[in-house]
């Protein structure tokens, strides 16, 4: 990396690195939105032909002394293979009735914020017919309605499907990488919240001189100058909820609004200002609520989109740098896997949507997505260097290598508003820490 001295005791000069920029969202735009006459029940066809596709191929080689049959072609007693989507029946799954009666009851319904139970059970579904499934092998705590499998069992006596064997999808293929070259970092944040309570200006500002390379010594200057890009994903404001009611709303509560807002676009003008930067829309943000959300619009950040270093995304957000291929989202798709269904922490669901090959498999069930006709654009096509997440309660991370060397960088990226952390990944081997940034205001 280049750097020059201009007179000895004065401060170095560095030149920022920099990588070669794709986006990749094209596939989570949604041009002329339209929902008349759009059923839900054709995002969930295009994902099985496309699974079934995906499958059949598979199906052959795991078990080619098996017929595959449809759910109605099943016969009792006859080992077969299905392909078809799960839909897991839950006890507590919250519905708009119970709503109503918690409204109407004296005693309020309690739901926990898990709404796995043991009475829960799984049944597979194609076009034309649905079947309850039965064996040890599946545990419903571990699945969640929308995913495509292959299963190798026989119907019987009382007309469910007694499961022997499973088949998924799995991972991906992977582009192969070429040598590893020189550091390059890129920078994830999320949950920044300006305009809440817990959002400390003092805190986003020194992250900000950091990756500008306003802050520290020669040594931690250099390092700067080698982050090539940032990611803010998602969450970046809060607008109170009290506001957002559908009444007309005061000048005073207007500013309310557009005060974090404002706030948001005069820090990102500092970073757009020296190196590139991706945000993302979250939960919070003022953007459509499903997925996939589209990208915040250019007339929010009048100063930030001056520059052309600045490229609003959608969420999820896919693009590739210097050949490596990033897929990350704000961590709604994650959020909704933790609420049906169990895993020891959110690296093992982002671990299964891999496995699944499919970025939101309960979108439109418990996880609202637009109602696409002719596609499913949440399905993995090809398997990401870097898989990242927003918005989580602490920062995780893990190397994972899939059967056929895929090698994935898992990241949890935790809410900086309550953390203070953003993650710092290194292009050259992968590697990846946190940055840890503490301002105590109230001393």
């Amino acid at each position: 990396m280049p750097d020059a001295e201009i007179e000895e005791g004065e401060a170095k000069l560095f030149e920022r690195n920099q990588a070669l920029y794709k986006s990749l969202d094209e596939r989570y735009i949604v041009h002329g939105q339209r929902y008349k006459g759009q059923q839900y029940s054709q995002i969930y066809f295009a994902r099985l032909h496309c699974m079934r596709n995906l499958l059949r191929p598979l199906v052959s080689k795991w078990k080619p002394h098996l017929p595959v049959t449809t759910i109605l072609g099943l016969e009792e007693a006859k080992e077969c293979t299905i392909v078809g989507t799960i839909y897991k029946h839950m006890k507590l799954k919250p519905s708009i009735l119970d709503e109503y009666s918690k409204e109407r009851s004296t005693v309020p319904l309690v739901k926990p914020h898990n709404f796995v139970h043991t009475d829960d059970h799984l049944i597979l579904e194609d076009e034309i017919g649905r079947v309850k499934l039965r064996g040890s092998l599946l545990l419903p705590s571990d699945f969640v309605t929308g995913i495509g499998v292959a299963l190798h069992g026989k119907k019987t006596i009382e007309g469910d499907f007694l499961v022997q064997d499973l088949l998924e999808a799995g991972f991906s293929p992977q582009v192969e990488l070429s040598a590893a070259g020189n550091d390059k970092y890129v920078v994830f944040i999320s949950g920044l919240s300006i305009g809440s309570n817990n959002f400390n200006p003092l805190q986003f500002q020194l992250f900000v001189d950091y990756v500008t390379g306003h802050l520290g010594s020669d040594n931690e200057q250099k390092i700067a100058s080698n982050i090539v890009r940032v990611v803010i994903a998602g969450n970046s404001v809060v607008i109170p909820e009290s506001l957002l009611n559908g009444q007309t709303l005061s000048a005073k509560d207007q500013s309310k609004i557009s005060e974090p807002i404002k706030e948001l676009d005069i820090l990102l003008m500092q970073l757009a200002a020296s190196l590139p930067l991706d945000i993302m829309p979250g939960p919070k943000d003022p953007a459509n609520s499903f997925l996939p959300q589209q990208p915040l619009h250019r007339c929010l950040f009048p100063g930030t989109s001056a520059y052309n270093t600045f490229f609003s995304c959608t969420n999820p957000h896919q693009f590739e740098l210097d050949d490596f291929l990033f897929l990350g989202t704000s961590g709604q798709n994650i959020d909704d896997l933790d609420k049906y269904s169990n895993a020891k922490s959110k690296l093992e669901f982002m671990e299964r949507t891999l496995r699944w090959r499919h970025l939101a498999p309960t979108a439109p069930n418990t996880l609202s997505c637009y109602p696409f006709t002719d596609r499913d654009p949440f399905f993995i096509e090809s398997c990401p260097h870097v898989y990242f997440v927003g918005n989580q309660d602490k920062f995780e991370t893990h190397l994972l290598q899939g059967p056929e060397k895929q090698l994935v960088r898992l990241v949890c990226i935790p809410r900086f508003c309550d953390s203070g952390i953003a993650v710092m990944l290194n292009l050259r081997d992968l590697d990846c820490y946190t940055l840890s940034f503490t301002a105590d205001l109230k001393g």
